[in-house]
């Protein structure tokens, strides 16, 4: 296997597989198994779906991994959420959820086809080179076994991927000096990120909160009045994701440049089917 990547051909992969993983989040299939549990409140229910693999964690744990959570948010729903399903029944819970989600939004045909057993292989590999040491949620969630069925594997696999590179992430927005909300701020300025209401409404944050961090980031000039980022944010922004390439580019390395190309288009394939089939809200990403 060949180190040799090109440019940035690690946070393609990612942004091919990430969404897929993600689409969960947005599935009537994921609230419907957490409503069978007693767990009807949506902000709940993600919260859980997420930390379920920490344990019994309260809100400070939870806060200090999710990092751009309102604590007040948190400190609402954990730990009193445990009481409601235990960790291992949301994991349970979750994992049938992913099943009748992909079968849903792929199709049993490539569910069960060469293709899905291959990428599964794929992301698999590459997890064998994720590094547990500061990086929580990933650690926690590769303590879970990898489900027999590839499509679960595949799931699994980007889950892992998705949480080792956010767990380098955060350490790359704490160097950038980017608090919660400014780094909420800033990622929507890109045009990338998800639209402030959508923001709003799953992290807890108000308007005011919103609106003060966008102040703080024209004081630093980063933003302009139009609420743009200026040349300065783009820097910014831009080494933000490349300190997070270096910091995320072991699995894709042991992969191999030849297994990067071949995942990424496979997970491409299956993301593309899956937005086709309404996996996404259609106002999800944007400025406004």
């Amino acid at each position: 296997m060949t180190t040799e990547l090109p440019p940035r051909a690690g946070r393609r992969c990612h942004n091919a597989l990430n969404p897929l993983h993600s689409s969960l989040f947005f599935s009537p299939d994921l609230d419907r198994e957490f409503a069978a549990l007693g767990i009807t409140d949506q902000s709940a229910a993600r919260l859980a779906l997420r930390s379920a693999a920490l344990g019994a964690v309260g809100a400070g744990t939870v806060a200090a991994t999710f990092y751009n959570y309102s604590h007040e948010l948190l400190a609402r729903h954990l730990p009193a959420v445990w009481e409601t399903a235990s960790p291992a029944e949301v994991l349970a819970a979750r994992l049938r959820a992913a099943d009748t989600t992909l079968r849903r939004l792929l199709g049993e045909e490539t569910v069960a086809s060469p293709e899905m057993a291959e990428a599964a292989r794929l992301a698999l590999r590459a997890t064998e080179a994720c590094t547990r040491h500061a990086r929580p949620l990933y650690s926690a969630h590769a303590d879970l076994p990898v489900p027999g069925e590839p499509h679960l594997a595949y799931w699994h696999a980007a889950g892992l991927l998705r949480e080792h590179r956010g767990d380098g992430h955060l350490a790359a927005l704490l160097f950038a000096g980017l608090d919660p909300v400014e780094a909420l701020v800033s990622h929507t300025a890109t045009g990338k990120g998800m639209t402030p209401r959508w923001f709003l409404g799953s992290r807890g944050w108000r308007r005011a909160d919103w609106d003060a961090a966008a102040e703080r980031l024209r004081g630093r000039g980063l933003l302009d009045a139009d609420g743009e980022l200026t040349e300065s944010g783009t820097a910014l922004r831009a080494d933000l994701e490349d300190h997070t390439d270096r910091l995320d580019s072991a699995p894709y390395e042991h992969l191999g440049a030849a297994g990067v190309e071949r995942l990424t288009e496979l997970g491409r394939g299956f993301l593309v089917t899956a937005a086709g089939a309404g996996a996404f809200p259609p106002d999800l990403i944007g400025k406004d």
